[in-house]
C-alpha cells in the first residue's frame, strides 16, 4: 500500500444533504492523508440543522479513524469574486479546523468546486479537484427531488430523513391489514410487527419445554413476561424500520417501539423507558391508531381475548396523546379506514416537507365513516 501524499487535507462544505459524491471525496481524502479535517458549514436559513449534518456524515465517514468532522456556522454571503467575504469565511474555516487539528498546517484541500483554488491558495495547500460529471449527484438536485434520489443519499440521512408512518391498536382491530394496504396505496415499504413473531417463538419454545417435562400444553396467558423481553422486541421492531428506510423513501410499520412500551404496561405494568427512548430516536411522522369498532374479533391463539380490548385501545389514546405526535385514530369500513388513513398521511408526504420534519404542534383526530 501507498504512503500518504499529504499529512493534512480539508474538506470544507454545505453538506446540504451528504451524499455520495461528497463520501467519495472524504473517501480519496482519507487514502492520500495522514489526518482529515471535514467543515460543515450551514446557513441560519437552511432547513437541515447542521447538527443533523455533522451526525449523518459523521457517522458515515466512522470507518476512517482520521477523518474528524466539524460543524460551524457561516452565514457570510456567497462572493467568490469578493476578497472581503472569502476572508470572512477563511476566518470561519480556520477557526473551525484549529478546533480539531490545532497547530498541524493543511497541505491538501479536496473538493468538487472552482472555489477550491482559492481555498487552497489561502491555506497554502494542494487543490485536489474532483470533476463533476453531468447530470451527476448533487444537492441542488437531491433537494428538489429527493425521493427520486433516495439512494444517492448517506445511509444515515436516508435513515434520518425516511418518511415513517407507523400502524397501532389493540389486538383484532384491523391493524396488519391496514398497514399492508396503506403501504400498497402509497408504494412505501412494509415492516411487519416484530411481537407478534417473538410471542408466537416463546410460546413455542414453553410447549417444547413442557412436552419434555410431560407437563400440560401451556397457552398464551400462562407465560411469564420479562422487561428485558419487551426491550429485545422494541430494538428489533426499531432495527427492522430503520433498516427498511435504507432503500424506500417511505416505510409503513405494523407497530414501533412506543407499541411495545404500551403492551409491557399490560403484561408488566407502567410504561418502558428503553422502549420509549427509541420510539423517539427517529420519530414517526404520524401514527393511524386502528379503532375496535366494528371489528369482530377473531381469536388466534395469540391474542389476550376480546374483554381487554377496548381497554387497550384507551390504553393507546393515551399514549399517543402523551407523546405530542401528530396521529389520527381511524374506524369504519375497511375501505373507509384506508381512505381515511391515506388522508392523514398526505400532509407529511408533500415534498416540501422533506427537510423540514415535523416540528409543528401536533394534532390528534379521530376520524370515522
Amino acid at each position: 500500500m501507498n504512503a500518504p501524499r499529504f499529512g493534512h487535507g480539508l474538506i470544507v462544505g454545505k453538506f446540504y444533504p451528504p451524499h455520495s459524491g461528497h463520501l467519495g471525496v472524504v473517501e480519496r481524502a482519507a487514502t492520500e492523508c495522514d489526518r482529515v479535517s471535514v467543515v460543515v458549514a450551514a446557513a441560519s436559513n437552511e432547513l437541515i440543522p447542521l447538527g443533523d449534518r455533522v451526525d449523518w456524515l459523521g457517522w458515515a465517514a466512522a470507518i476512517w479513524p482520521h477523518v474528524n468532522v466539524i460543524g460551524t456556522m457561516d452565514d457570510h454571503p456567497i462572493d467568490y469574486d469578493d476578497p472581503v467575504v472569502w476572508d470572512a469565511h477563511e476566518a470561519v474555516f480556520r477557526e473551525a479546523v484549529t478546533e480539531i487539528a490545532g497547530g498541524v498546517d493543511v497541505d491538501a484541500v479536496f473538493t468538487g468546486e472552482d472555489y477550491g483554488d482559492e481555498l487552497a491558495h489561502r491555506f497554502g495547500a494542494t487543490h485536489i479537484r474532483f470533476r463533476r460529471l453531468a447530470g451527476g449527484v448533487s444537492g441542488t438536485r437531491l433537494r428538489a427531488d429527493l425521493a427520486g434520489n433516495w439512494h444517492d443519499l448517506v445511509e444515515p440521512a436516508r435513515v434520518a430523513l425516511a418518511r415513517r408512518i407507523v400502524v397501532l391498536g389493540a389486538e383484532s382491530t384491523g391493524t396488519t391489514t391496514l398497514a399492508r394496504e396503506l403501504a400498497a396505496s402509497l408504494a412505501a415499504a412494509y415492516v411487519p410487527e416484530y411481537g407478534r413473531t417473538y410471542s408466537a417463538a416463546k410460546l413455542a419454545a414453553a410447549r417444547q419445554t413442557a412436552y419434555a417435562a410431560e407437563a400440560p400444553r401451556p397457552w398464551m396467558d400462562g407465560l411469564e413476561w420479562t422487561s428485558d423481553e419487551f426491550e429485545l422486541i422494541a430494538a428489533r421492531q426499531t432495527q427492522a424500520i430503520d433498516s427498511a428506510c435504507l432503500p424506500h423513501s417511505v416505510v409503513v410499520a405494523d407497530t414501533d417501539a412506543l407499541a411495545t412500551s404500551v403492551w409491557h404496561d399490560r403484561y408488566i405494568g407502567g410504561p418502558h423507558p428503553a422502549a420509549l427512548t427509541l420510539a423517539t430516536a427517529n420519530r414517526p411522522d404520524t401514527y393511524i391508531l386502528t379503532s375496535p369498532e366494528g371489528v369482530p374479533f377473531a381469536q388466534d391463539g395469540l391474542r389476550d381475548g376480546e374483554t381487554v380490548r377496548d381497554e387497550m385501545h384507551q390504553q393507546f389514546v393515551l399514549a399517543l396523546a402523551e407523546s405530542r405526535l401528530n396521529w389520527v385514530a381511524v374506524s369504519g369500513s375497511r375501505e373507509e379506514r384506508l381512505r381515511l388513513a391515506l388522508r392523514a398521511c398526505a400532509p407529511v408526504l408533500q415534498p416540501g416537507r422533506w427537510f423540514s420534519p415535523a416540528t409543528e404542534q401536533p394534532t390528534a383526530t379521530s376520524e370515522s365513516s
